[in-house]
């Protein structure tokens, strides 16, 4: 390896160093209550250290998110090849389900931590396609199911929104352990059969 790629590999490195600290904080602090200066002593750096990668928190903020909802993506894209869309609905869910529970620290900064109204308002101005490719794959996939026949009597979007909600909830009562008590079940297995379930009755409708 070079010198230039060598340092460009520690750039690269020192980044997502950054990156997860400031996630573990956000997650542990959060959003808040973290400042450049206590995402710099975590990992032992300066603070201008860390401004030479991102200009402010909002821009780490923004960064994680942008990871997190490429990662999902990417997970939703390998369900594509799945021919049959009410099973490939399925599957979405089983994999959106899947990613919040192996990745709770990113799932709650997603979609769960109350953000800086400036990030908000900086989401709103661009136009964010990581964010948007996720609810894409599942609303692509709903019209599918519509377009079979499936889901009479409802509207693409309005639905759309309901499953995500249904998911999302179910996900962030997991992650907070409010499922534990409701059922001896296996929890991971609850939300799954419970998602099916929620699917059958909207079909049934």
């Amino acid at each position: 390896m070079g010198v230039a790629e060598r340092k460009a590999k520690e750039k690269e490195e020192l980044r997502a160093l950054i990156l997860n600290a400031a996630k573990e904080l956000f997650a542990e602090k959060g959003i808040d209550q973290t400042t450049i200066r206590s995402i710099a002593k975590e990992i032992e750096y300066s603070v201008g250290t860390v401004y030479l990668y991102f200009k402010d928190k909002n821009q780490i903020l923004h960064e994680l998110h942008s990871e997190g909802f490429l990662k999902l993506a990417k997970e939703m894209r390998t369900l594509f090849h799945v021919s049959d869309p009410m099973e490939r609905l399925k599957a979405l869910g089983r994999a959106y389900m899947s990613f919040a529970l192996e990745n709770t620290q990113m799932y709650d900064l997603m979609f769960n931590m109350r953000a800086p109204m400036e990030f908000v308002k900086e989401q709103e101005e661009q136009n964010w396609h990581e964010g948007s490719n996720a609810f894409d794959a599942l609303r692509n996939t709903v019209k599918e199911c519509m377009d079979q026949g499936y889901f009479k009597g409802h509207s693409l979007q309005p639905l759309s929104f309901t499953i995500w909600s249904c998911v999302h909830g179910m996900c962030s009562l997991y992650i907070r352990e409010r499922v534990k008590g409701a059922t001896g079940q296996d929890p991971e297995k609850l939300l799954y059969d419970a998602f099916e379930d929620f699917l059958l009755m909207l079909v049934k409708r």
